[in-house]
């Protein structure tokens, strides 16, 4: 019944604001089990992008209990006379507005209220199988929960991105890169299998064996061809613990040279490779200690004014070495033989060895600095 009254409202609000005679009966027939929320509070949080950037006010906010809530939702929009729009929305982070809509019905499909629903209980929970070793996870999900779920097993997704804080369905209809991306590729080349809605409301499993070109047209597509409503995932043994290192360069040159040898390797045997490679450019010294350094001693941090930098600029790679306490002993000469073939270096330094539980953590303050920039 509440379900019932909200709908008419939200419906109400759709014939004040833009004059669209729409019959009621035609949303009320959908049955949801989730919640299509007109709370102000929901409202604003969909009108608005991570960044701020962008404000397109929807009418409602649908949070689904299911994938045949949003199977039901996008059907009924695809067959009205009366063209309200649906949009899905993860944590906000699609550029140019795509996870908003006006005139229409924003699905919220990360953070869903299902847990305060009566009837069906919050979306699919995030499913391991460790003798398989893939993760069936809802598509609103955050990565920072999948892992924290297959971390328990002893697993991880085989390509992660540096950021946390996205969704399932967000990164794997774009491709979810990251510094892992040169061994396993990006993370759409490491799922087996997907649910999606498509855009006439049907619910399809996809694969490379089902409906494969649906598989191929969702990963990557930006949104254009489905929602992902869930998504199997290749997992593969989580590392005990990660060496972290870190080159830093003045001569551009030299840096991507090395760059793309470390990256070239990818075909070789574990030992003989880096588990990720990452370039970035350092223009204020600040940001060499900052949270990716976190790990460092305060009182001894990371003194890179020696280094004659181009214009004032400086480029690092930042390498990661993954292995287990029983090769402990050995970590050193492999590393040591890998930088064996990386010359020149303009300055090199390594960190301790750290568990992946602090490497995990390490890599979650980056949310903390991606909210201090928002407030700003």
């Amino acid at each position: 019944m509440a379900t019932k009254l909200l709908l008419t409202f939200a419906i109400c609000r759709l014939i004040v604001t833009v004059g669209l005679t729409l019959d009621p009966n035609e949303l009320l027939r959908l049955g949801v089990d989730g919640q299509l929320s007109v709370d102000p509070s929901d409202v604003e949080t969909a009108s608005l992008d991570f960044g701020l950037l962008t404000r397109v006010e929807p009418l409602a906010v649908l949070h689904p209990a299911s994938a045949q809530d949003i199977a039901q939702l996008v059907k009924a929009a695809y067959g009205s006379n009366y063209r309200f729009t649906v949009s899905a929305r993860g944590h906000g982070h699609s550029i140019n507005g795509q996870a908003q809509t006006t005139n229409g019905v924003v699905i919220q499909m990360s953070g869903s209220k299902g847990s305060g629903l009566a009837s069906a209980g919050k979306p699919p929970q995030t499913r391991v199988w460790s003798r398989e070793r893939y993760v069936d996870v809802w598509g609103g999900e955050l990565w920072i929960d999948v892992l924290r779920s297959t971390l328990e097993y002893g697993l991880a997704p085989k390509s992660w991105t540096d950021y946390l804080y996205l969704s399932v369905g967000g990164t794997l209809s774009n491709a979810g890169i990251s510094g892992q991306a040169f061994n396993h590729g990006p993370q759409i080349s490491n799922v087996y299998e997907l649910d999606v809605v498509t855009g006439k409301g049907e619910l399809l499993t996809c694969s490379d064996e089902q409906n494969s070109e649906l598989f191929h047209a969702v990963l990557g597509g930006l949104g254009q061809f489905g929602i992902i409503t869930r998504a199997r995932i290749f997992l593969e043994p989580a590392p005990q613990r990660v060496r972290w290192i870190r080159v830093l360069y003045s001569n551009f040159s030299a840096f991507t040279r090395d760059q793309e040898y470390l990256i070239s390797l990818h075909a070789q045997p574990a030992s003989q490779k880096f588990d990720y490679v990452e370039g970035f450019v350092i223009v204020d010294e600040g940001l060499i200690n900052n949270w990716r350094s976190s790990f460092f001693s305060p009182r001894n941090p990371v003194k890179i004014s020696s280094v004659e930098a181009n214009g004032g600029v400086l480029y690092c790679l930042e390498i990661t070495k993954n292995y287990h306490e029983s090769t402990a002993d050995t970590i050193d000469q492999v590393y040591i033989y890998l930088f064996i073939y990386i010359t020149p270096l303009t300055l090199a330094f390594t960190t301790s060895p750290i568990p992946l539980s602090v490497f995990f953590i390490i890599i979650i303050l980056i949310r903390s600095t991606e909210y201090q920039l928002k407030l700003n």
